[in-house]
This record gives C-alpha cells, structure tokens and sequence, in this order.
C-alpha cells in the first residue's frame, strides 16, 4: 500500500507560551511596503541611521508599520487575551491570545487591514466573514473576526507544531516525504477552489506539521476566484507571474504547490534571488518530479494542470514511481485515463539461433498500448463500450457509420492506426480542430507516427505526453516502445514501467530485449504470460554466439525452468530442451562440467548430452506431423549421435 502522510514519524506539539518571541522585531532587510502594487523596500538604514519601524513608504506614500499593534495581557474584543507576538507576516503581526470566554483555549489573531477607515474596515470584515465557513481537516479554523484600536484581526484555532520552512531549514526533505505533503495541500486546495476560493500565497511557512497531520495555517490572503488583478496577497519567488495582470486563480494556486514543492526538495533552489523569481533548474532530482514541477509552472496558465485534483492525481503517480524504485517493490493502480494493457508484445523468439527475440514491429506495439478511456458524457460512450471485443474490420465498419461525436473521432483515429492506413492523419487533423489542447490528440498522433514509420516524431510526441501526465504509466511505455523503434536505448523508460507496475509485461520484454532478461523471472506466476516468460529465460540462456558466456549451472538451471513448466506442451518442452543441450555441447568444447553434474537426466558429458539429444530427436521425430519435419529431426538426430567404431 502506498505510504500516507500518516505513516511518517509525529510532529510534536509545540507548547504554546513556548512559540512566543521574546523580542518581536521585524529584520530591516525583511521590511517591504505592503502596497501589492509597489512592494518596495521600507524602514531600511542610512547614513548610519537605522531604519525606522514605523513611516511612510518613499516610494508610494503608503503608511507602514512593523511595531506590535498589541502587547502582553491586552484584552480584544472583552474576550481574547494576548500572550505576545509569535510571527510577522504581510498583513503586519501574528499574536498568541487566549479565549477567555472558552477556558483560556489558545487562538491566534491575525491583522485583517491595516486602516483607519471604519467603513473600510467594516467593508473588509463583510467580505472576509464567508472564511468561517471554510471546514477541511487540512486548513486551520476560522472562528471569528474582531477589532481593537481600529484594526481588523482574524481569530482561528492555533496549531502548535512546525512548519515547513522550520523542516527545510535542517536540510532539503526527502523527495517521498515532499510528495506526501504535496498530496495533503493539493487536497485542502482542490477544497477551497469548490468553494469559490483561492489561497493566493502558499509558502512553506504557510503550511504545519503537527502529529500527524498538515494543515494550511493562513487564510489573509484567501480571495474569491476572479477577485480583480493586482489585489491578492503574494510572496515574491512563488507567485504565478500573470498576477500582476490577471484575477487569482486555480491554476496560478497550482503554481505556489509546485514552487513550494521544489524549494522544499531541491538542495541549491531558492525561489528568488536579487528581488527577481528564480527559475525551476531542469534537474529537480527526478525526472518524473522535474516534469510535473514544469507543467505546473507552465508559462501560460492554459498550460497547466486543469485542477488541483488532476495534479494530485499526477502527483500521485510520480510518487508511486518513486516509492516503487525505493522499496524494490511495485505500486500499482488503475489509471483514471486509460484502460490497462492490451496484450504483450515483443514476446516472440526469433527463428534464428544466435538471437533471442525478433525485433519490435512498430504496429505491434501500437496495438497493444493502453487505451484512453472515453468520456463517459460523450453521447457515443455507451454505444462505443458496447462494440468492444468485435473484429477490428468489423469496429472500424461500425464506428464510420456512427454520430460523429468527439468519442467516435477519437475511436476512428485509434482504429485508423492500428490498421497501419494515412487517413489516421486527415482525422487526427480534424480532431485537433474540434479538441484543442485535448492530450488524447497528441496521444493519438503519437500512436500513428509509431505505427505509420516515423519513430522519431512518435519519441517527440510521447515524450511531450509525458510531460503532460507525468505520473501515468501508458505514456512512458509509448515512449519506450518509440525509442526502440527509432534505434534509441528505452531501457530507462522500460524500467520505470515495469518497476512501477507489474500490469505491463510488455515492458518486461522490453528490458529482455535488451539483455535484461533476469526480470523475465519478476513476471507474476498468476499471470497468464508466465509461461512466455520462462521460455523466453530460457531461451536466453541456450541461445547466443559466445558460449563461453555459460556456466554449466545456468543450463542446468535452463533444463530445470522447462521441467517446472506443467502448462507447457510436451512438444514444445523437447525443442527447447534440445537448445539448452545444444548449448551445452559447444560448452563443453571449451570448459569441463563438475564431476557429477546432470542435465536433462543425463551425465554432463559430451557422450550423454549426444544420446540425450538424440533421444529428443528421435522421439520428435516419430511423432512429427509432416514427412518433412520427420526427415529434419532424423538428420539432426544422427548429426548429434555419439561418434562410435560400430
């Protein structure tokens, strides 16, 4: 089972009158002017002065203030006693208070507005009040709203733990951990945006561990989707850059997830540096990680993850892929997107002896990739569901007489190019007409260069769906299947699928293929491909033109592969049989068994392995189908026999 959040070690609760600064001061390097649209620096030194913590910004005229608003035993609103400051955030200073209506429960006040104006204030507060109603085990309470001395504060629960910032300030997180966290956050975000909000300003100082739970701790900056450009409140190195122009929005949420995650993991990132955002490294540590973080940061908003619950999703799957290369052990799931593998391929043994397989047949491969599942509110999906398991001949005369719809189109193309014809292009063409920015086009398109002899531009294409769904398995097969087919090493890709999930036995040929063929043996024995499997490790073994690269025990252990076979026809078990011993004659010409050694029954001499082969000659012979193949098995029964003087 996949690791929670849950499994980790607890974060212990942090006492309160404990989190309490002594000497609450905000760094004069720390202090910004709080106008969004000016950001400056404010209360910096000169001339040897130091600067001052309270004025007016140079640059804008806007007051600012970093002097506590509220000291030790104040009372606000008749009900909360103030402990001290524990933190500085953009809205000004964080206080620990106690409830004394409730016995002293410890809560949190927070600036809502720094004003003067009552009618703003009150304005404020009547926009913030929809805030209680926010109820997510992953987000902080909110429990009401006060004023004292004409300043505005949020009241909610306190979470006594350590943030995030607190954890990466000992060292860079593990990359598992990270994505575990990710998860917890995506979801609390995927929470709000049902709402109607936005968090606006994610950080890793804005998110706490605390036993074992994360919660988002945070909500001054929160705003409704769609609230005008220029008013949400945003940290500088994980704000999306279309801000300045543009309302809040899901996906640029999903951008602070993504600067967050990596400034968490990735050792030498900062998220700005010189008062400019500092650019996402190419190499984030893992590829599959790299590709998430990059699509989540897209440049254009368009191209991001569509919502928080499909970047948890692709979450989700890199960690999968991650966890299953850690502990050596797969972590499948059923995808969301496609359907599971078709069929192996690449299992067939070449005919030739000095090979194991044939090579990769491109429409092959296309035939047994996953398919993109249908749209379940297209009109056609019933319709198309119920044609499955027709003749392909057959589907394509049912799906052309078809509605067009989206789903049918999708369907036509699939076909199209299963049946290796051009007109895929012409539908693919149409298709991205009607389906804009829809993957299953670039899937699609994908899948006919493959099939139709053009691998490079299918690695282009597949490697482009990766990058769109970087925690699916489908596309990092396609991409190997494509490398493969273009004369490019898929061994990496090949591993990342079959590590992952054990479903795609096309990958573990693919690693076969490529003299990888020990993880033939990782092949489920409940699968019905096992057997396939075996034989292909055996073939392995006997079949090559360097036999001194055999030991005499991996033969024996050849021989004892087939015996252990009961599904496997007898006829079948004698050919291959017949290889292993053959490989052992050219063996022996170069080194000598260990005394007593048997193979197939026989001593592992150059006498018993000829009468041995001659026997399975022999007997294939008598029960041959054709006179042909009877002549064949005869002759290469005397050619092995043991020579004698009789």
């Amino acid at each position: 089972m996949l690791a929670e959040l849950a499994d980790l070690p607890s974060v212990p609760y942090r006492n309160p009158a404990d989190a309490v600064l002594s000497d609450p001061r905000v760094a004069e390097e720390k202090r910004f002017c709080a106008n969004l649209s000016c950001g400056k620096p404010v209360g910096r030194s000169r001339d040897g002065q130091p600067g001052r913590a309270d004025g007016f910004c140079p640059h804008c005229r806007t007051p600012f203030s970093f002097t506590p608003k509220l000291a030790k035993d104040d009372l606000v609103a008749g009900q909360y006693r103030v402990l001290g400051c524990l933190a500085h955030g953009g809205l000004g200073w964080i206080y620990l208070a106690a409830d004394e209506n409730l016995d002293g429960r410890w809560v949190v006040l927070k600036g809502l507005l720094n004003t003067a104006d009552p009618e703003a204030l009150a304005a404020a507060e009547a926009e913030r009040k929809f805030l209680t109603t926010v109820d997510h085990h992953n987000i902080v309470k909110i429990f009401n709203f006060q004023r004292s001395a004409g300043l505005g504060y949020i009241v909610m629960e306190y979470v006594g733990g350590q943030s995030l910032h607190e954890l990466r300030r000992q060292g860079p997180l593990p990359l598992r951990e990270t994505l575990m966290y990710g998860r917890e956050i995506l979801r609390a975000l995927a929470y709000l945006h049902e709402q109607g909000l936005v968090y606006c300003d994610l950080k890793p100082a804005n998110v706490i561990r605390v036993g074992k739970r994360l919660m988002l701790i945070d909500l001054g900056a929160v705003q409704r989707i769609g609230s005008p450009p220029g008013t949400s409140w945003v940290t500088l190195g994980y704000h999306a850059p279309e801000l300045d122009t543009q309302p809040s929005s899901i996906s640029s949420d999903l951008y602070t997830v993504a600067r967050t995650l990596a400034v968490l993991t990735i050792p030498s990132f900062s998220p700005a540096r010189g008062g400019v955002a500092s650019p996402l490294p190419a190499d984030c540590g893992h590829e599959s990680f790299a590709r998430l973080l990059h699509r989540a940061t897209a440049p254009d908003p368009a191209d991001r993850f569509a919502d928080a619950r499909e970047m948890e999703e692709q979450l989700v799957g890199v960690l999968r892929e991650i966890s299953a290369a850690a502990d050596g052990v797969p972590y499948p799931a059923a995808s969301t997107l496609f359907g599971p593998e078709r069929a192996p391929v690449g299992t067939r043994l070449a005919d030739a002896d000095d090979r194991v397989f044939d090579d990769l047949r491109p429409l092959d491969a296309v035939a047994a990739l996953p398919v993109p599942l249908a749209h379940p509110e297209d009109p056609a999906a019933g319709q198309l569901a119920g044609l499955a398991g027709r003749h392909p001949s057959e589907l394509l005369t049912e799906v052309r007489a078809m509605t067009p719809t989206p789903e049918t189109r999708l369907t036509l193309a699939r076909l199209l190019i299963e049946e290796g014809s051009p007109e895929a292009w012409q539908v693919l063409d149409e298709l991205d007409r009607l389906l804009p920015r829809d993957w299953r086009v670039t899937w699609y398109r994908a899948a006919a260069a493959l099939g139709l002899g053009d691998p490079a531009q299918a690695v282009r294409l597949f490697d482009a769906c990766v990058s769109l769904m970087p925690g699916e398995v489908a596309p990092r097969l396609g991409l190997a299947f494509a490398l493969e087919c273009a004369g490019q090493n898929p061994v990496r890709w090949y591993e990342s699928v079959w590590r992952t999930d054990h479903g795609y036995v096309s990958a573990a040929f693919g690693l076969a293929r490529h003299g990888l063929t020990e993880v033939l043996d990782e092949v489920p024995v409940t699968s019905s491909h096992r057997v396939a499997a075996q034989i292909a490790r055996v073939a392995a073994t006997s079949r090559g033109p360097d036999p001194t690269r055999l030991g005499h025990g991996d033969l024996a252990a050849a021989v004892t592969r087939l015996e252990q076979l009961a599904d496997l026809d007898p006829r079948r078990r004698e050919h291959l049989t017949a290889e292993v011993l053959r490989a052992a004659l050219a063996l022996l010409d170069t080194s000598a068994p260990p005394a007593g050694l048997r193979l197939a029954g026989a001593p592992f001499t150059e006498r018993g392995v000829r009468r041995k082969l001659e026997e399975i000659y022999r007997g294939l012979a008598a029960a041959a189908p054709t006179r042909q193949e009877r002549h064949t098995l005869v002759d290469q029964a005397n050619q092995v026999r043991p020579r004698t003087w009789l």
